[in-house]
């Protein structure tokens, strides 16, 4: 038996080709309002190349559809559109080590100077300053996923104290209930947690004011897990500072006030977008498409059930 997968991109093609009962079938996003694939009628896998309002004519033409396999690790964009009966797994695992990666570049930025140093030099300023160090500090990692993993696996050699929070407390991770008594000890605050009913607006106006005065936010999760007018208050005031890769609105309107905001360092979303994304992005795919192909559940499963 070989399963029809829609895949919408050609190294996706050349990935899923080696996985044994796939049938590998390249279909072109911007084609889908004119026509949809041949395919679509007996495809029972979907990897969508787009959000689920572009795809709604593709989604609409698969009776067959019973996998829904993202290519990103965020499945936020999908949980309440997925129809009834369909699977939909992540991709968690394929940029874990890139969004950690961001992570440590604007941690060692911002506690090392670099900012203040860049424009130093644009001035042509010679202006030596003693900063702060990684090594000592206490790191509050929020989100024990893949992400989080990959980043205190990063920041231990830097001889840095990294506590781990997560919503199942374990051994080594403490419960999200535990937030209250550990935040006042945070020198570094750091979320890499998904976007769920249970996080979405997680660090309020009492979150960010248990943190101690000149401690740092560095938001790799998503924008909406931060309260934005609650986060501005607390800049503007200058008693904490913040890295964010992600905000809520996104994209930032040119004329938000988060851009001007002081004591803040900005990036477009970029902490997975490195070189060869892709390709990792379907190497984890394809693993997970195997599974399914052999009647297993996906191990990236988030909602849904045989």
């Amino acid at each position: 038996m070989t399963i029809t997968v829609l895949i919408p991109h050609d190294d996706g093609v050349t990935a899923l080709s080696e996985v044994p009962g796939v049938r590998a079938v390249r279909y072109d996003v911007d084609a889908l309002a004119e026509s949809l694939p041949a395919e679509a009628a007996e495809a029972e896998v979907l990897i969508p190349g787009a959000k689920p309002a572009t795809l709604r004519p593709l989604l609409d033409g698969m009776p067959r559809l019973r996998l829904i396999q993202l290519l990103s690790a965020g499945a936020e964009d999908w949980t309440d559109r997925v129809p009834d009966g369909v699977l939909l797994s992540t991709c968690r695992g394929a940029h874990g080590g890139s969004t950690a990666e961001w992570v440590m570049a604007v941690l060692l930025a911002t506690y090392r100077g670099l900012p203040a140093f860049a424009e130093a030099q644009r001035a042509r300023t010679w202006s030596p300053q003693t900063t702060q160090t990684l090594q000592g500090s206490r790191i509050l990692v929020v989100g024990a996923g893949d992400v989080g993993r990959q980043l205190r696996r990063r920041l231990l050699p830097f001889d840095a104290w990294v506590t781990m929070v997560g919503f199942t407390p374990r051994d080594d991770v403490h419960g999200v209930e535990e937030l209250p008594a550990l935040l006042p000890d945070a020198d570094v605050v750091v979320l890499v947690t998904p976007l769920t009913s249970r996080t979405r607006g997680l660090v309020d106006a009492a979150f960010l004011g248990a943190m101690p005065d000149g401690a740092l936010l560095v938001n790799a999760a998503r924008g909406a897990v931060v309260d934005t007018d609650a986060l501005l208050a607390e800049l503007t005031e200058g008693r904490l500072s913040a890295a964010l890769d992600v905000t809520d609105p996104e994209p930032l309107p040119a004329d938000h006030p988060l851009w001007t905001a002081p004591n803040v360092l900005i990036t477009p979303h970029v902490g997975g977008a490195v070189r060869d994304a892709r390709r990792r992005s379907y190497r984890v795919v394809a693993a997970e498409i195997e599974r399914y192909v052999r009647g297993e559940l996906p191990d990236n499963l988030v909602q849904g059930e045989y």
